[in-house]
Parts: C-alpha cells; sequence; structure tokens
C-alpha cells in the first residue's frame, strides 16, 4: 500500500508540476507559423486544378440558385394554383400547375446535377492536393540536415502527414465548399425575401444578425481550441512513438509508473483541448437550430398578423397586399436561411483546425534544405598510359574526383585515393559549447586510424564532420587534396562506407536490405558482400534466405546479425573509405572472431576510421588516436599490440 500511494502521489506531483507548461510543451513541438495560410493554400490548390475549380465555382453558384428559387414556386402554386383554384375548380388551374411543375423539377435536376458534378470534381481536386501535399513534404524531408531531425520530435513530424494532412482534407473537400454555397444561398435567400417584402426582410436580418455574432463568438471559442488540440495531439503522438522505440528500456528501469504519468499529463492537455473545442463547437448547433426556429414562429406571427391587418406589401414585387403565399414562401426561406446559417457555423472551427494544418504543413514544406554549393563530383574513371585517370562512361572499379576550374574553364581529373586530412577544426553543434577543438590529423590512403576515448569525447563527431552532416565552425577537412566543402555532397556520401552502432534496417528482404546501398547491385555482389561480413551463415539458415522478410525493426533477427547485415549493406556499395561507428559492439566475442577476417578483407586498400571501445578491434590499426573533451590528448602511429 505504501509503495503504491508513494508512485500515485509521485503521478500527481508531476501532473501538477507538467500541466501549467502542457502549452510550452506543444508549442516546442510546433511547426514555424506561415503567415496567410489560406491564401498559401489557395494558391497550391489553384496552381494544380485550375480549370476544375472554375468548374467547382460555376456548378456551386447553380445549385445555389437552384435551391434558393424553390421558395419561388411555392409562392406561385400557392398563389396562382391553390387559392384560385378553390374558387374555380381544379380543371381551370391544371395548365398552370403543370407548367410550375415542370419548370420546378428543371430547376432541381439542374441542382442535383451541379451539385453531384462539383462533389465528384473535389474528390480528385481534395485527394490530389493531399497527394502533392505528401510528395512535397516528403521530398522536402529527404533534403534536410540531420540537425532537423536531431531537434524535432519524431512523432510530431509524422503527426503533419496525418493529422494535419487529414484536417486539411476536411478543409478543402467539405468546409470551403460548403461555406461558399452557404454563403451564395444565404444572399439569394435574402435578395428573395427583399423582393417579396420589405417589412418581413427587416425582422430576419435583425435575428440572422444576431445568428451571425453568435457563430462568431462561439465558433471563434471553438477554432483556439481546435488549433490547440492539433499542437497536444501532435506532441502526445511523439510521445507515444518515442515510448514504443524504448519501451523495453522503459520495463527494464522499471519506468512505466512514471511514463504513464507523463503520458497522463499530455493525455489531460488533450482531452482538456478537445473537450473545450467540442464543448463550444456542440453549443453552436442547437443554439442555431432554436434560434432558427424562433424566427420561424416569428415569421409565421408577424405573417399572419400583416394578413389580418391587410397591411400593404413594399417590395420589388410590388405594392400589393401579404398574400398566403408569400407567407408561405418566406416560411420555407426561413427554414432554409437557418439550416445554412447552422451548416456554416459548423464549419468555423473546422476551418481554423484546417488552415492551422496547411500552416503546419507549409511550415515543414519551407524548412530550409541541407545547403550544398559542392561542385567536385566522382565518375568512373580508367588509368592512361601516363598514370592519370580519365573519365569512363562504365563501372570500372576506379573513382575520379572531376573538379571544374571555373576561372580558368578547365576540368581535372584526380584519382580518388582515401586521403583524409583535418586541420585545426573547430566545432560546435549550438553555436555555444565547443566539441572539437584544434582538431588536426591525417589518415593516408589505406590506412585504418582508430578514435578512443571517453563518451562525449567527440569520436562521433568526427565521423559526422567528415560526412558533412554538419558544417565546420572553423578549419578544413580535404579529401584527396579537395576542401570537401566543395565537394557535392551525394558525392562525397557515395564515397564513404558508414557502418553504426544503431542498426537500422528497413521492412523489405534480406537482399533489399543488403542492396539499399547500391541498388545496381547484382544478388551475386550482395551475396558476396554477405560472405565477407561472415553473415552469409545465418542468412541462409532463415526461412527463406536472402528472400527473408524482416521489418523495419529487425524484431526477427538477433542484435548482432542486424549488425552482420549492416556490414554487408557497408561492403556492397565497395567505398574507398570506410568508417565504423562501434560496428561489432553488438556482436558477442565469438562471433566478432568470424566477422574480424572478413572486415580485414574488406578494409584491404581502404581508407578505414574505426570508433571503438574493445581492444581487439583496433589492435591492428595503423594510428591510434586518444580523444577527451574535443581535444586529441595523444596519438600512436605504431601498431603497439
Amino acid at each position: 500500500m505504501t509503495v503504491a500511494r508513494t508512485r500515485t502521489e509521485q503521478a500527481d506531483a508531476v501532473v501538477d508540476r507538467q500541466t501549467t507548461g502542457a502549452d510550452e510543451q506543444a508549442d516546442q513541438h510546433a511547426l514555424p507559423h506561415i503567415e496567410h495560410p489560406a491564401r498559401r493554400l489557395l494558391a497550391y490548390v489553384f496552381h494544380y486544378y485550375s480549370w476544375q475549380l472554375i468548374v467547382v465555382a460555376v456548378s456551386i453558384i447553380i445549385a445555389s440558385v437552384a435551391s434558393t428559387v424553390a421558395s419561388i414556386f411555392m409562392q406561385r402554386i400557392v398563389d396562382e394554383v391553390i387559392t384560385p383554384g378553390l374558387s374555380t375548380g381544379l380543371d381551370a388551374v391544371m395548365p398552370t400547375l403543370v407548367r410550375i411543375i415542370t419548370m420546378m423539377g428543371t430547376v432541381y435536376a439542374l441542382g442535383v446535377a451541379t451539385s453531384f458534378l462539383y462533389s465528384r470534381i473535389m474528390a480528385v481536386v481534395t485527394q490530389g492536393s493531399l497527394k502533392h501535399m505528401r510528395d512535397d513534404m516528403f521530398d522536402r524531408m529527404q533534403s534536410l540536415p540531420i540537425k532537423y531531425f536531431d531537434t524535432h520530435a519524431h512523432g510530431a513530424v509524422m503527426s503533419t502527414y496525418t493529422n494535419d494532412t487529414d484536417a486539411v482534407r476536411q478543409l478543402i473537400g467539405q468546409s470551403v465548399p460548403t461555406l461558399i454555397q452557404s454563403g451564395l444561398t444565404l444572399g439569394a435567400m435574402l435578395a428573395m425575401m427583399l423582393y417579396y417584402s420589405l417589412w418581413l426582410t427587416i425582422l430576419v436580418v435583425v435575428v440572422v444578425a444576431v445568428m451571425i455574432e453568435t457563430t462568431r463568438r462561439l465558433g471563434g471559442a471553438s477554432s483556439r481550441y481546435m488549433v490547440a488540440q492539433q499542437h497536444s495531439l501532435a506532441t502526445e503522438e511523439g510521445f507515444i512513438e518515442e515510448i514504443m522505440g524504448g519501451q523495453k528500456v522503459v520495463q527494464v528501469f522499471n519506468h512505466e509508473e512514471a511514463a504513464k504519468a507523463d503520458f497522463a499529463v499530455l493525455n489531460q492537455q488533450l482531452f482538456s483541448d478537445s473537450e473545450r473545442a467540442n464543448r463550444y463547437g456542440n453549443l453552436l448547433g442547437p443554439v442555431m437550430g432554436n434560434m432558427g426556429n424562433l424566427l420561424y414562429v416569428l415569421i409565421a406571427l408577424v405573417g399572419g398578423l400583416l394578413i389580418q391587418l391587410r397591411v400593404t406589401n413594399i417590395g420589388f414585387a410590388g405594392m400589393g397586399a401579404i398574400t398566403v403565399g408569400i407567407i408561405v414562401s418566406y416560411l420555407t426561406m426561413v427554414r432554409q436561411l437557418s439550416q445554412t446559417i447552422n451548416q456554416a457555423s459548423q464549419q468555423v472551427a473546422l476551418i481554423a483546425m484546417g488552415l492551422a494544418g496547411a500552416g503546419r504543413v507549409f511550415a515543414l514544406i519551407d524548412e530550409e534544405p541541407e545547403h550544398d554549393d559542392g561542385y567536385v563530383g566522382l565518375v568512373d574513371a580508367v588509368e592512361t598510359a601516363d598514370g592519370g585517370v580519365e573519365p569512363a562512361d562504365r563501372k570500372t572499379g576506379v573513382w575520379a574526383w572531376r573538379h571544374p576550374h571555373r576561372a580558368e574553364g578547365t576540368v581535372t581529373y584526380t584519382r580518388l585515393r582515401g586521403e583524409i586530412v583535418m586541420e585545426h577544426v573547430d566545432f560546435s553543434y549550438d553555436g555555444v559549447k565547443e566539441v572539437l577543438h584544434d582538431v588536426s590529423l591525417r589518415a593516408e590512403p589505406g590506412q585504418k586510424i582508430a578514435f578512443v576515448g571517453a563518451t562525449g569525447a567527440g569520436k562521433t563527431t568526427i565521423t559526422n564532420l567528415i560526412n558533412r552532416f554538419y558544417d565546420l565552425d572553423d578549419g578544413k577537412i580535404r579529401y584527396d587534396g579537395i576542401n570537401i566543402t566543395k565537394i557535392a555532397k551525394a558525392d562525397l556520401r557515395r564515397s564513404l562506407g558508414v557502418v553504426l552502432q544503431d542498426v537500422r534496417l528497413f521492412t523489405g528482404t534480406v537482399m533489399d536490405n543488403i542492396r539499399y546501398g547500391r541498388p545496381d547491385a547484382t544478388d551475386e555482389e550482395c551475396i558476396e558482400a554477405a560472405r565477407l561480413a561472415n553473415a552469409d551463415g545465418f542468412i541462409r539458415r532463415l526461412p527463406r534466405g536472402y528472400r527473408t522478410v524482416i521489418s523495419g525493426g529487425s524484431s526477427n533477427l538477433s542484435q548482432g546479425q542486424a549488425q552482420l547485415l549492416s556490414i554487408a549493406r557497408a561492403a556492397v556499395a565497395d567505398p574507398p573509405v570506410m568508417i565504423l561507428d562501434e560496428a561489432t559492439s553488438s556482436i558477442d566475442t565469438r562471433t566478432e572472431a568470424l566477422v574480424q577476417a572478413g572486415m580485414d578483407n574488406l578494409m584491404k586498400g581502404r581508407t578505414v576510421f574505426v570508433i571503438a571501445h574493445r581492444l581487439s578491434t583496433v589492435r591492428n590499426s595503423d594510428a591510434i588516436t586518444v580523444l577527451d573533451h574535443g581535444r586529441i590528448i595523444g596519438s600512436s602511429h605504431l601498431r603497439v599490440w
């Protein structure tokens, strides 16, 4: 009981402590604000579907007019058929009735046809626009720097693909067309009312003004909380994604209760925002409905009173007395008017949520892509008689740097040898705390350089800089004598093979994962790479061998097996420079002995950077560099073990 009570008290304390900061936490994961998202969204959709939107606009106008003029037929039936028919008989008014019904059917058919047409077109426009949005978001995401993914919760970004695009779907496909049609219908209704009676129109306008103001107040409150709901939902999904990825760690450290308490804070915030958004939104419908009913009753009472008093009608229809047909037509229009306003009011909060979602979508699309001003490229080459290289139009196994010299207008080709030189490199991730300071080192072609040092010493940072995942604060890194800032990033990274400590495989077959770094590799080349990594044996024991499908989390493989596949993936790319970041850390000692021979074969003739803690991994290195707090404090160029 004491333990349970203590955990409950701790959870309550977490809730109390974090509730006040829930809004700030939501803002932390929110994407940057986009000005004029409505204008931006309209231009975006119009860019792809201009003529379709024109057809939709015309169809909505016709459908709105068709739904409005129905009231005219009601007035004509009452005043030109029913009332005269009471005294003259049905036969006398039958031609008039047939004519009115024929016109009525034609108008209704036209309205139904145009409504069907714009609904079908809007389905294409809506889903097509979302497709283009997702394409643009994913294209931009693939061009973003690693820093973006280090500083943004993955679940919050996923929420942009799901919740925000769904809000945009609701906005484009339903809310905007409904609001436009409601506005057109409302304007046409008021014009028709004014045509029939000024007195009754004044009464309607007064009540409608009250309804619009009520919509503004209740709808505005609902809109604010709808937007807050989107932020809270993104934050909660980010938290869930993080906990799912680390569920094993949660259970190992008995962190379940604390995780539940943290989730309770986020879920409470989402509940609070959603409850208030729906409270105002759900209240709006009944309020509008009852006000519409009240207007209906008022028109019936005032209209009946005007007929009894034989008040002269003032309206564009003429100066005759108000008739029963006019009152019946008015009651029909009032019912339709109140329904139209109620329908439009329900869209206010959804429009605000959709615009907020569009803003987050465009914020992702507008994220600054990874900057790359490199102009030195990597090409296949062949050796010339004088020992140089020249470009080749086939794969030769020899690579060269194609270096245009803009000032001279010439191009030179330098064979890729794998020489890496760092000169007085300084770097910080945030521009404040320096991670590397005055780091200088040299890796000759074919050398194996090992980095050792405590966690946080800067070992992995060096390899990140060689890949240009981040740019230097000061100093230079030269690759075969070329400043890496001059090398196009895609070509630079194509020349580097990387095996990370954190293995990331993708859903697909074993063969697909080995071929990931070189899609044109043949099955034989993939199998040979697996043999080099000593992965071939366990792969052939899988249910379908190389055709076995593995999940993205490699849950059906051991950690060591997954690491062997990542080594084979790097091997099939056949890069001249290899970076092994704790590549054998997940492999047991026996497996490591099997892998080491294959790794040695893989590293022959290549420049290799190894980050390791195990003595066995670094003992055959050509040089060992010791780092501490971002500085090189020792370096040995001898095989000391």
